[in-house]
C-alpha cells in the first residue's frame, strides 16, 4: 500500500484467514487487509478496537482512532472487508451473514481475545453489531457511528440507496463509474482534502476493483424476500439485550442516515449514550473529532469512574408541579381566574378558573391518552404562550410524556434542527408550525391546535378540541420523580441550539426556587410577557395572564399591552425580557390612566433572558414606582442562579454601583445554589480549581437542586459541562466581590488572549457604554491566540450608519474610555448595529463580531454581521 495523508506506513498488515463463511467452498483461505497501531504501542494495552467500515469506504477511515489509540494505549485494528479496500476480491456475492461470518474468521486469525470494542459506520454498523451479538464473551464495548439496524416497512428507504439500487443506474452507478463513490465522498461536511479524496479512491480505481461497492448495493435488505432480511431482522431483534456500553456518534445532516435511525437504536438500545455533531454528515469520522470523545467515553465507561450522578444535589422535598391546580380547583379559589389571554382590543380574549383549568387538563390528558400518549412519549409544542400551550404542558405532564419546547425564536433553520433532533413521536402545532412541519419533514404523529382547514394535505390525524370533548379524566398513575418531563432549547447565541433535560423533581424544584426567591405565593397575580415564565404561573399557584404580544419576540410588548394585562388581573408580578422591556420604555406614550393606575399596583418586576444595565432599571422605575426591580441570573440550564434588587445594585453613597465592577452584578446565590470560580489560565481556559475566593476571574460553576440532568443526546456537551463532579460548568466567566455577589464578565468563549493577558469583554465594554456618544459596544480578539489585537466595535449615536474605522475623534474617545482600566485598542470599528441572539434580542454575537472586524483589518470585504 502506497503512503497515505494520516496512516503510519507500520500500521499496514496482510493476513491470510481460513473461511468459514457458507459462501465459500471448503478449506478456502482469504488475504485480508488492515490497519493496526500495535506497532506504535508501548506499555500495557487496555483492549482492542476492531473498526468496520461500510459501502463505499475502506479501513482509512478510521486513521484517527488508530493514531488517537496509541496515545490512549488501545490497540485499534481497522479491517478492510472482503471485496472492499485492500482485501482480496473473491469473486463470490457476499451477504450480510456471511460478512457477520468473515469478521469472525478475521477476529480469530489475528488472536484478538478481549477486551474486545466494536466500531462500526454505515453498513460497516450492521456488520459489527451482528459480530457483537453472536460474540459477547470478550465484548466490553459498542461504538457506532451512522447506520441503520432497522427498515420502517411504511417508510422508503432513503433516496440515494433507492436511486443506486435502481435497475437503471445500480451498475453504472457503482462499479462501471466512480459515481456511487464520488457522491459518498461529497458528503463530506466540510470538503475533504484532495489528498484525502484520492486516498479513498485508490484501492478503487477500476470497474473490476468497484464490484465490491456494487454488491455491497445490492445487499441492502428492501422487503421480507430479499437474502439478507432475516439476518438483520435477527440483529436488530438480538441487539435489545446487549448489556455492554454502548455509544452512539452521529452526524444529522446524513441524508441517507437520519435521526429517525438514530431514535431506532436509541430505542433498541435505551442504555446508550449519544452525541450529535450537529452539522455533520454520513462521514461523521471525517467532519468531526470522533477520537476523543470515544476515548474519554472508554476512559469513564470502562474503568467504572462514572459516579451515575450520584454527586448531584436532590431535592429535599418534591410535590408535582401541578399539585396547585389540584388544590385549587377544590378549593375556596376553584371558581377564581388561573389563566387568561389578553385581546388586542385591551380585554380579555380568553380565561380559565382553577376548576376549569384542572377539568381542561384532566380531559385533554385522557384524550391524548386514547391516542397513544404514554409515559415517555415525546411530544413536540408548537403553539404559542397562553391558555392553549399551558392545558397542553400540564396535560402532557401528567402523563409522563416529554414535553419538547422549542420556540420560533431559534429561527426557522434553528427550530428545524431542534425538531428533527428530538425526533418527537407527536407534533402538536397551529397551523404555520404544521406547514413548516410538512416543508421541512419534521416527525411525530400530528395534531392541530385551532382551525386546520388543510387538515388532510398536512398530515393532522388529530384535533385538540376533539380530544378534550371527552367526558372523562386521566385516571392513570403519577409519573416517577426522576423520570424525564422536558426538553427545552437553549437560545443558540453560542451555537446550535441545545435540548436540556429536565426531570420532574427538577421542574418543581425550580418552581420551588422562584416562589422562595421572589416570594410568589399562590393566590399571587403575574403578567408573563417572559416566554419560560408563561408556563410557570399554575405551578406557582398564581393567576397568570399572557400580553397581547408575540412572546418569542420580546421586542414586540407595548406598555400599552402590558398594563392592559396588569389591569385584567390585578397583578403584582411582572415577568419580561430586557428586550421587551426596552421596548416598554419606548411607547409610554400609549399608557392610559387606567394602565398607570395598574402599574402602580406592580410590586414585583423581574428581567430574565440577558444581563440588564443599571441605566435600564433607572428608566424603568417611575413607569413602575412601587415595585422592587429584579434581575436573577441564569439560563436554560439552570433558573436562577442568583438574584439582585435596583436597590442592591446601587453603591451605599452617591448612587454608584455596588461591589468591584469589571462586569454586571447579577447579586448573591439563591436558596440552595452555590457558586464557585475555576480561575483562567494565560491561555485563557478555565483550569483553576473550584474557588469562592473574591476577585478571582474565571468560568463560573454553580450547583443546585434546579440544574438540568442532562443535555439531550450530546454526551460530549454534557460529559464538559459537568466534569467537575456535582457542578454546572456554564461557560460564562465572571467573578465573586468581597460580599458573596456575582459579577458576569462575559462568554468563556469570547475571552481575549492578547500578549499583554487575557482581557474580558463586559468591563470594557461598560467603560465605552458610559460614553454620550456610544449607544452600544463589543469589546472582541482578533487573530492567533495569546497574540490577538483588542478591538473595539462600537453603535454610535450619531452617524450611526456607518460600517468600518471610527472616525479619529471618535475612536480617540473610545480608547481614552478604557485606558484608566490598562486595556490598548488595536483598532475603534463602527457599525449601525450590532448582532444579537435570535430569541432574546439582548446578548451580543461576539462571534459574529470577531469575524467581520477580523476582515475589515486585513482588507477584505466581508457582509456586515
Amino acid at each position: 500500500m502506497v503512503e497515505l495523508p494520516g496512516v503510519d506506513p507500520s500500521w499496514s498488515a496482510y493476513l491470510d484467514v481460513p473461511s468459514t463463511a457458507d459462501i465459500d467452498p471448503a478449506g478456502t483461505v482469504n488475504r485480508w487487509h488492515y490497519l493496526d497501531n500495535l506497532p506504535s504501542l508501548t506499555g500495557d494495552i487496555r483492549g482492542t478496537l476492531l473498526c468496520v467500515h461500510g459501502n463505499p469506504t475502506w479501513s482509512y477511515l478510521w486513521r484517527t482512532l488508530l493514531a488517537a489509540g496509541a496515545e490512549h494505549g488501545w490497540r485499534v485494528i481497522a479491517v478492510d472487508q472482503l471485496e472492499m479496500g485492500y482485501s482480496e476480491r473473491t469473486g463470490r456475492k457476499r451477504r450480510l451473514a456471511d460478512r457477520v461470518r468473515d469478521l469472525k474468521d478475521f477476529v480469530s486469525a489475528v488472536g484478538l481475545t478481549g477486551p474486545l470494542v466494536t466500531v462500526g459506520h454505515d453498513w460497516g454498523g450492521v456488520v459489527s453489531l451482528g459480530f457483537a451479538d453472536r460474540n459477547r464473551t470478550n465484548l466490553t464495548a459498542v461504538v457506532l457511528t451512522n447506520t441503520a439496524i432497522h427498515q420502517d416497512p411504511g417508510s422508503p428507504i432513503p433516496a440515494p440507496l433507492r436511486l443506486a439500487l435502481s435497475s437503471a443506474v445500480h451498475r453504472v452507478g457503482t462499479s462501471t463509474t466512480t459515481a456511487f463513490l464520488d457522491t459518498t465522498l461529497a458528503l463530506a461536511r466540510p470538503r475533504l482534502t484532495r489528498d484525502v479524496r484520492a486516498a479513498y479512491r485508490l484501492p478503487y480505481r477500476t470497474a473490476a476493483r468497484r464490484r465490491g461497492i456494487e454488491q455491497f448495493v445490492a445487499d441492502i435488505p428492501v422487503g421480507p424476500g430479499h437474502p439478507s432480511h432475516a439476518e438483520l431482522t435477527r440483529i436488530a431483534g438480538s441487539i435489545r439485550t446487549l448489556d455492554v456500553p454502548v455509544f452512539l456518534l452521529w452526524g444529522p445532516a446524513d441524508p441517507i442516515f437520519s435521526d429517525t435511525y438514530l431514535d431506532d437504536l436509541a430505542q433498541r438500545l435505551p442504555h446508550a449514550d449519544i452525541h450529535r455533531f450537529e452539522g455533520a454528515s454520513h462521514l461523521v469520522a471525517e467532519d468531526r473529532d470522533i477520537a476523543s470523545p470515544i476515548f474519554d467515553w472508554l476512559d469513564l465507561r470502562t474503568t467504572n469512574d462514572d459516579d451515575g450522578g450520584a454527586a448531584r444535589i436532590s431535592a429535599v422535598t418534591f410535590t408535582p408541579l401541578w399539585q396547585q391546580i389540584l388544590e385549587r380547583s377544590s378549593g375556596p379559589a376553584a371558581d377564581t381566574l388561573a389563566v387568561a389571554d389578553m385581546g388586542s382590543d385591551g380585554a380579555v380574549a380568553d380565561s380559565l378558573s382553577w376548576q376549569e383549568l384542572d377539568d381542561r387538563v384532566g380531559r385533554l390528558a385522557a384524550g391524548l391518552n386514547r391516542i397513544g400518549v404514554r409515559s415517555g412519549s415525546r411530544v413536540s409544542l408548537m403553539v404559542p404562550p397562553g391558555i392553549e400551550l399551558t392545558t397542553l404542558i400540564y396535560a402532557c405532564l401528567r402523563l409522563g410524556a416529554v414535553i419538547v419546547v422549542a420556540d420560533a425564536g431559534l429561527g426557522v433553520k434553528g427550530l428545524s434542527r431542534a425538531v428533527r433532533g428530538t425526533v418527537p413521536d407527536f407534533l402538536i402545532g397551529i397551523e404555520r408550525a404544521l406547514v413548516a412541519g410538512r416543508l421541512f419533514g419534521w416527525p411525530g404523529i400530528r395534531i392541530s391546535a385551532g382551525a386546520a382547514p388543510r387538515a388532510r394535505l398536512l398530515g393532522v390525524r388529530h384535533r385538540l378540541e376533539d380530544l378534550v370533548a371527552g367526558h372523562s379524566s386521566h385516571q392513570g398513575d403519577d409519573p416517577a420523580p426522576d423520570s424525564d418531563a422536558a426538553i427545552l432549547f437553549t437560545s443558540g447565541s453560542t451555537g446550535p441550539a441545545k435540548g436540556v433535560v429536565y426531570t420532574h423533581r427538577q421542574l418543581s424544584a425550580m418552581r420551588d426556587t422562584l416562589s422562595t426567591t421572589l416570594n410568589l405565593a399562590p393566590g399571587s397575580a403575574l403578567v408573563a410577557g417572559f416566554a419560560p415564565f408563561a408556563l410557570l404561573g399554575p405551578a406557582l399557584g398564581a393567576a397568570s395572564v399572557t400580553p397581547d404580544m408575540d412572546v418569542t419576540a420580546p421586542k414586540t410588548l407595548t406598555t400599552r399591552a402590558l398594563a392592559d394585562a396588569a389591569a385584567a388581573i390585578d397583578a403584582t408580578t411582572v415577568f419580561a425580557s430586557p428586550a421587551a422591556l426596552r421596548n416598554v420604555l419606548a411607547t409610554t406614550p400609549g399608557i392610559t390612566s387606567r394602565g398607570k393606575e395598574a402599574l402602580q399596583r406592580i410590586r414585583v418586576l423581574l428581567s430574565a433572558g440577558a444581563p440588564i444595565p443599571v441605566n435600564l432599571l433607572e428608566q424603568l422605575q417611575p413607569l413602575v414606582p412601587n415595585a422592587s426591580l429584579h434581575t436573577p441570573y441564569g439560563m436554560t440550564e439552570a433558573l436562577p442562579v442568583t438574584d439582585t434588587q435596583l436597590e442592591d445594585i446601587r453603591g451605599a453613597v452617591g448612587g454608584t454601583v455596588a461591589g468591584a465592577g469589571n462586569g454586571v452584578c447579577v447579586g448573591k446565590a439563591v436558596p440552595g445554589a452555590e457558586i464557585r470560580i475555576s480561575a483562567l489560565d494565560t491561555t485563557g481556559a478555565a483550569t483553576g480549581d473550584p474557588s469562592d475566593s473574591a476577585r478571582n476571574t474565571g468560568e463560573i460553576l454553580v450547583r443546585a437542586p434546579h440544574i438540568k440532568d442532562r443535555y439531550f443526546r450530546l454526551w460530549a456537551t454534557e460529559r464538559a459541562s459537568s466534569r467537575t463532579a456535582g457542578w454546572h460548568r456554564t461557560g460564562d466567566v465572571g467573578h465573586l466581590d468581597a460580599d458573596g455577589r456575582l459579577w458576569v464578565e462575559g462568554r468563556l468563549a469570547h475571552v481575549i488572549t492578547s500578549a499583554e493577558g487575557v482581557l474580558t469583554p463586559v468591563g470594557p465594554e461598560q467603560a465605552i457604554e458610559s460614553l454620550e456618544e456610544i449607544r452600544q459596544a463589543a469589546v472582541v480578539g482578533v487573530g492567533p491566540t495569546g497574540t490577538q489585537a483588542v478591538v473595539a466595535v462600537v453603535v454610535a449615536v450619531e452617524g450611526a450608519d456607518r460600517a468600518g474605522l471610527a472616525p479619529g475623534p471618535l475612536s480617540d474617545m473610545v480608547r481614552d474610555a478604557v485606558r484608566p482600566s490598562g486595556v490598548r485598542l488595536a483598532a475603534v470599528l463602527t457599525l449601525p448595529a450590532l448582532p444579537t441572539d435570535i430569541r432574546h434580542n439582548a446578548k451580543i454575537d461576539r462571534t459574529a463580531v470577531a469575524a467581520w472586524a477580523g476582515d475589515v483589518l486585513q482588507g477584505r470585504g466581508r457582509k456586515r454581521p
